[in-house]
């Protein structure tokens, strides 16, 4: 028989007692571990965890590239980047802005609208992203502030890079200038590197047009931060890349040659290279010093710069338009001979030409002329009969085809190429407009107006100085500006014995008894060929001083374009000085010191010294007098607000 076995009442309470001592042994020991743990925590592990209770993040702060240099044909810097010293604050390390605004205010000399600009900026910024305080700072400024920064938490002193033109006012037009991005401008990119304090871009000239190839790629530095702004530590940078250096086909020392032999003219000089193209000089008088604009302009600087009536914010070379006056005589020429007119075809000159019961009016009683004596003496009779013989409908082709109204193919931002006029275009541009004038159709008058310069016909300074190379070489020069030519372009197709004719014309306006006697070169071996013209600004009535007197503005613009070596051509240019009287006074001895520094620098400079010691100093001199003036006008004015 099977026995059951029975456990008893005590039996089951022993063995139920046994089971809590070791649940709730195990209870103790999991207590005892979490106690440890937390005690661990709070003591050992306790700054780790604050940082992290305290929203670690990674920020970028944006490193802007250095900006590529430009360099001139033989590699002189044109526009460079040059160490400076600034001052940021960082928002978020910022305890006290007002008194921190204060102490800056008094140690960088800071203006009321600068204060204002920085809370403005403060209250907008986010991250840590820097607010720009001030920029080429003074290294003393520099070195008192740092001196302080113990009481200024969240001012940040760094050295920097600004940009530089070492020729100041002389490449003002070329290169432009650059400066902070404009709202509009961040919007259209929308790359956070525009509002980067510090970061620049181009604003105008190759600056501007050329951005893409100088800006380079920022790079950025990655920094752990609390939410309340502590640096934790500083992550692997990204090293940024500086932008390209572009070379130009300029002459930067003729370049500021030419500037400076302008002194206080309004007026402009461009050089050609006859065997390439490449533009060796283009420069517009006054201009702004880019240096200045690149600080940041102020409101009086920009006023008086605005009121000049000499325009020196205008680029004189792409920009102006001028009548071209007698300097297309030689193109015209070229086009009679391309008709069939006979070089040595006389017309009489007894001082003028007869039109129904209009007279034409010419410079001088000449005499008998053929073509180059017509040239020489830039006889208006002549042109004005053999203008009428052919018709303009015929010389227009011959001016598109050496350059007149051409628009080149040049990394600018902006060309005014004017008119060429004939009588298709005058029909288009009139036959809806009536009321401005009597005739939408072409007339012999406006024959006789064109033949010599006037009329309708407007170009700008480099189209001249393009027809000029153009006639000197026989050749389809384009004008070049960024890189430097090789080979020369294809013939233009006009007949050699027609250039050698107009060539023999333009010789003798220099070297013979023309109308640039006065400005032959003294260069042994090296002649100048020329023709200078003289532009009407207003219709003048036969009885009035015909621009050669009143004020400035209304007189007449001076005009002459030339190339050297008559016999090997290797420069042609053109030189315009606004309200000058005439070519032969104003332009061509412009264009002399400008090609004998191209064969003889020494003798160049002496001629310049001279001048430069009538005008007052040379151009740098000058130029710091107006910065001086322009400071106190400032002043001033800020003393009266």
């Amino acid at each position: 028989m099977k026995l059951e076995r029975r456990f008893t009442s005590v039996q089951q309470s022993m063995a139920f007692s046994r089971r809590m001592m070791l649940v709730r042994g195990a209870q103790l020991a999991v207590g005892g571990l979490l106690i440890g743990r937390l005690g661990w925590l709070s003591v050992a592990e306790n700054e780790r965890y604050q940082l992290l209770s305290e929203s670690n993040r990674v920020q970028l702060i944006i490193v802007p590239p250095r900006r590529g240099w430009i360099v001139d044909r033989n590699n002189k810097p044109i526009a460079i980047n040059r160490s400076d010293f600034r001052v940021d604050i960082i928002p978020e390390q910022l305890e006290n802005p007002e008194a921190t605004l204060t102490m800056l205010a008094g140690l960088l000399k800071l203006s009321i609208d600068d204060v204002d600009r920085i809370l403005k900026e403060l209250k907008a910024a986010k991250g840590y992203q820097p607010v720009q305080v001030a920029e080429n700072v003074p290294y003393d400024q520099y070195a008192a502030v740092t001196v302080r920064l113990p009481e200024m938490p969240g001012v940040q002193p760094m050295r920097g890079f600004s940009r530089y033109y070492p020729s100041g006012p002389a490449v003002g037009h070329l290169v432009g200038y650059v400066g902070a991005a404009s709202a509009a401008e961040y919007e259209k990119e929308k790359n956070p590197l525009l509002i980067t304090p510090g970061f620049k871009i181009g604003k105008e000239g190759l600056e501007e047009t050329l951005e893409k190839r100088l800006r380079g790629t920022p790079g950025g530095q990655r920094v752990e931060l609390t939410a309340r702004g502590k640096l934790v530590r500083e992550l692997t940078p990204k090293p940024d890349v500086s932008g390209g250096t572009v070379q130009l086909a300029i002459d930067a020392e003729l370049q500021e040659y030419a500037a400076r032999r302008l002194g206080e003219e309004s007026g402009s000089v461009v050089i050609l290279d006859c065997l390439t193209g490449d533009i060796l000089s283009l420069v517009s008088m006054p201009a702004y010093d880019p240096n200045s604009f690149s600080d940041g302009i102020g409101r009086t600087e920009w006023k008086m710069l605005s009121d000049d009536q000499r325009r020196p914010l205008l680029n004189k070379v792409l920009n102006a338009l001028y009548p071209p006056g007698s300097t297309i005589k030689p193109m015209g020429a070229l086009a009679l001979l391309a008709h069939g007119v006979d070089p040595t075809d006389r017309i009489h000159c007894a001082g003028g030409y007869a039109l129904g019961n209009r007279f034409f009016r010419c410079l001088g009683r000449h005499g008998s002329v053929d073509m180059r004596r017509a040239i020489a003496k830039s006889c208006n009779t002549y042109f004005y009969a053999m203008g009428n013989r052919i018709g303009y409908d015929n010389i227009a082709p011959m001016a598109k085809r050496l350059g007149l109204g051409q628009k080149f193919d040049l990394p600018v931002v902006s060309q005014s190429y004017g008119t060429v006029p004939d009588s298709k275009w005058k029909l288009k541009r009139y036959a809806d407009n009536q009321k401005l004038i009597e005739r939408p159709d072409w007339t012999a008058s406006d024959t006789l107006n064109a033949s010599i310069g006037q009329g309708y016909l407007i170009v700008n300074p480099l189209q001249l100085a393009t027809m000029s190379a153009r006639i000197a070489s026989g050749r389809d020069l384009q004008p070049r500006l960024v890189g430097v030519g090789k080979a020369p372009p294809a013939l233009l197709g006009i007949e050699p014995k027609h250039l050698e004719i107009v060539h023999g014309g333009m010789w003798q306006v220099v070297n013979g008894d023309g109308t640039a006697g006065a400005s032959k070169l003294q260069l042994g071996g090296i002649e100048m060929s020329g023709k200078t013209g003289t532009a009407q600004v207003r219709r003048l009535a036969a009885s009035a001083s015909r621009g050669q007197g009143g004020d400035w503005k209304y007189r007449d613009h001076g005009l002459f374009v030339f190339y050297a070596p008559s016999d090997k051509p290797r420069y042609a240019g053109a030189v315009v000085i606004e309200h000058g009287l005439g070519g032969a006074r104003a332009a061509a001895p412009v264009a002399k010191d400008v090609l004998t520094f191209l064969f003889d620098r020494a003798k160049a400079m002496e001629s310049l010294t001279a001048l430069e010691t009538q005008w007052g100093g040379t151009m740098a001199e000058r130029t710091a007098r107006r910065a001086a003036a322009v400071a106190a006008a400032a002043a001033a004015a800020a003393r009266r607000a």
